[in-house]
């Protein structure tokens, strides 16, 4: 960031978050009746409109920029399926709409790759064959230097491998591998690489160097998962049936005593058969076809030998509680800081990487589904990954039981999965996920949701978060009852709740309800430990962190940040600076030169790392094209807001600003160019998410 950027603020920078509101910020009533949040529902709903932004006369066109590619006009095939997506959707029309999605996926053409060549794999790393002649691999290096592509100029750093590890596990396949091969030969020229740390004398440094990415599950659970073998204290929970009949076997358990000792030595959860009864006692929990809420009924008479043993145990304990102490949480302070919400496909590492460089100091790894993890896929593995500099980070997991969160936080600790606070995630308006009963669903199971609190808190040394919405429908918002529950729950395991300003049928095609949220934040009982609640929703300007957030005193002064961050990567800044840059279209680019570097490091230099690297840099270019520059805007449209969107034909103060502006997926692919080289040909680009609050 320059120092002379202009400022259109008067107020000095500032490091950290203001403690209080702006002048122009004005604090909202703590008490409100059912009457008042109707009408400000309304009201709510009435700005929700979208509106245009207000540019300068001279930023603004008839017809396409000459710098702009070309619309193409939509094929039948694609005016079909865009009708039908504006049309009523019924889950009939959802389920063509995904086969033909899959159908469509099926139909990409996959370009081919050195590593996809029957190449020896050793000599394109520079290593010596272990097999020499007998390898069935080719070992001719002029043919596989013939075929190697140019390098992509412009990569900010060189090969990120060669320049932090000294030596490039791809190359010959590096696409920027000019300064560590040697052409002429296909040698992978290493180099020394020393850290601070090593220039100071550390040994200890020197023999076990700290990754820079961490959280990289052994090959050997992930088999484990996978076959289904590995030692989970807690077990699944039984389905579909009664509870007196898990009694009676229960009951029945008991009189034999060989059959009990044998499942109790099995199990490995308990040496004796009255921990056994106690351990199936406590986690079996039975959900009833068409219900949600477990009917609590009157328990069985015990056993002889369990009345006796009762007796023992109490005239011997009755002196002494040895019942084991809570463990001690990890506390996060939230208060005053920049939170990065976890964002599906686009909030990936590299992304998080560039949001701490511009002043972020709170990150979340992507959502992560319980069920796919439990599984051993190394792809939803990858989703929790974090990087050194994200000095404080979260994972957020999606599960519909409590066994299910019980048991990642089983592999959470086992595994030593470094993390400084889980959230879970209540909030995901997918059908697929709801579908589960975990995401926005798991809000209306509250057994599920105790369960899911109590079981992490026996093995999670960090705080427990919890990401909900206003409810399922806006018009019977419900949080406001959920969270006096989490509240009596929590048991110093809970950190913090994040609270979405919208129901689950919103999504975000409306405004963010702030008055609701602090509703929400006013309905703990006082009888309780309060815990941090934090507003999240349309936060796009200091201004408007001051406004939503430092205006409701409830709340917990944190700007947590989401669909903001995609379009304003450097929105901490201009929260901590309390002030609005107009950031240049050079600035902009050094930015995705930063994520093309980072996403290099993290996916890969071959060809199949660039091409992932293009993929989510245009799915984050389908938000960088909503934002207008400062210096475009009327003074009477600063800030932009979310809800506001810009004429259809505009420039901007340079070919590149006009091109970072255009909404046309072949411009995308253009900027991609300039940074990752050309793409093959009939190449195509679609992004993932298709935002209905944007049209």
């Amino acid at each position: 960031m320059s120092p002379n950027e202009p400022s259109l603020s008067s107020s000095p920078p500032s490091s950290s978050l203001q403690e209080g509101p702006s002048s122009s910020s004005t604090t909202t009533t703590t008490s409100t009746t059912c009457n008042t949040t109707n009408n400000n529902n309304n009201n709510n709903h009435a700005t929700s409109k979208l509106l245009d932004v207000i540019l300068k006369p001279k930023y603004v066109l008839d017809a396409p920029h000459p710098c702009l590619a070309p619309t193409i006009a939509p094929s039948s095939t694609e005016a079909t399926t865009t009708s039908s997506n504006t049309t009523t959707t019924t889950n009939h029309q959802k389920t063509n709409r995904h086969k033909q999605n899959v159908k469509n996926s099926q139909k990409r053409s996959r370009e081919t790759t050195l590593s996809d060549l029957k190449m020896c794999k050793q000599l394109m790393v520079g290593n010596q064959c272990p097999f020499g002649d007998n390898c069935k691999y080719s070992h001719d290096i002029k043919e596989l230097l013939s075929m190697r592509q140019d390098d992509i100029p412009g990569v900010k750093g060189g090969c990120p491998h060669y320049r932090i590890h000294g030596k490039c596990p791809y190359g010959i396949a590096c696409r920027v591998g000019g300064e560590h091969l040697n052409l002429a030969t296909g040698e992978n020229l290493p180099r020394q690489v020393k850290t601070e740390r090593e220039e100071e004398g550390d040994a200890t440094h020197q023999q076990h160097p700290p990754p820079h990415v961490m959280n990289n599950l052994d090959y050997s659970v992930l088999v484990s998962l996978r076959k289904k073998k590995y030692p989970f204290v807690c077990q699944r929970h039984v389905r579909g049936t009664s509870k007196s009949k898990q009694n009676h076997d229960v009951n029945n358990t008991t009189d034999s005593n060989s059959n009990s000792n044998s499942n109790s030595n099995s199990n490995g959860n308990s040496d004796t058969v009255e921990e056994e009864l106690k351990h199936q006692n406590d986690n079996v929990h039975v959900e009833e076809h068409g219900q949600d809420d477990v009917k609590q009924e009157e328990p069985t008479a015990p056993t002889a030998r369990s009345t006796s043993t009762t007796l023992k145990t109490t005239t011997t304990d009755q002196a002494m509680d040895l019942s084991p102490l809570p463990k001690m949480k990890k506390l996060i302070d939230f208060r005053n800081k920049v939170y990065v919400a976890p964002l599906t496909t686009v909030g990936n590492l590299p992304f998080r990487r560039v949001m701490k460089r511009y002043g972020a100091d709170i990150t979340c790894g992507e959502m992560a589904v319980a069920f796919n993890l439990l599984q051993g896929k190394a792809g939803e593995w990858a989703l929790l990954k974090r990087h050194k500099d994200e000095d404080v980070f979260g994972i957020q997991i999606a599960a519909p039981h409590g066994d299910v969160y019980e048991r990642i936080s089983e592999l959470i600790k086992n595994e030593n999965i470094e993390i400084d606070f889980l959230d879970m995630n209540l909030g995901c308006p997918i059908d697929v996920i709801c579908k589960t009963g975990a995401g926005a669903r798991l809000m209306q199971r509250d057994h599920n949701l105790r369960d899911a609190i109590k079981g992490m808190g026996k093995h999670l040394s960090c705080p427990i978060t919890v990401k909900i919405r206003t409810g399922w429908d806006e018009n019977k918002p419900f949080a406001h009852n959920l969270v006096p529950k989490i509240q009596k729950w929590a048991m110093g395991n809970v950190g913090a709740v994040m609270v979405h300003g919208r129901s689950r049928l919103q999504r975000y095609s409306k405004l963010a309800d702030w008055d609701y949220i602090q509703k929400v934040a006013n309905s703990q009982s006082c009888d309780l430990e309060r815990l941090p609640i934090i507003g999240n929703g349309d936060i796009f300007s200091y201004v408007d962190y001051e406004e939503k957030v430092l205006g409701h005193e409830a709340l917990s002064p944190t700007a947590m940040i989401g669909r903001g961050a995609l379009i304003k990567p450097w929105l901490p800044t201009e929260i901590k600076e309390r002030r609005h840059w107009d950031i240049s279209a050079t600035e902009r680019l050094d930015i995705l030169k930063d994520f093309v570097s980072f996403g290099l490091e993290h996916w890969g230099s071959d060809t199949h790392g660039v091409n992932t690297t293009r993929r989510f840099l245009l799915e984050w270019l389908s938000f960088l094209c909503r934002y207008v520059p400062v210096g475009l805007l009327e003074e009477s449209s600063i800030p932009q807001q979310m809800n506001q969107r810009p004429p259809r034909f505009m420039c901007g103060r340079s070919d590149l600003e006009t091109l970072m502006m255009s909404g046309n997926s072949a411009d995308w692919i253009k900027i991609s160019e300039m940074l990752l080289g050309p793409v093959g040909e009939g190449f195509e680009f679609q992004p993932k998410h298709k935002a209905t609050s944007y049209k």
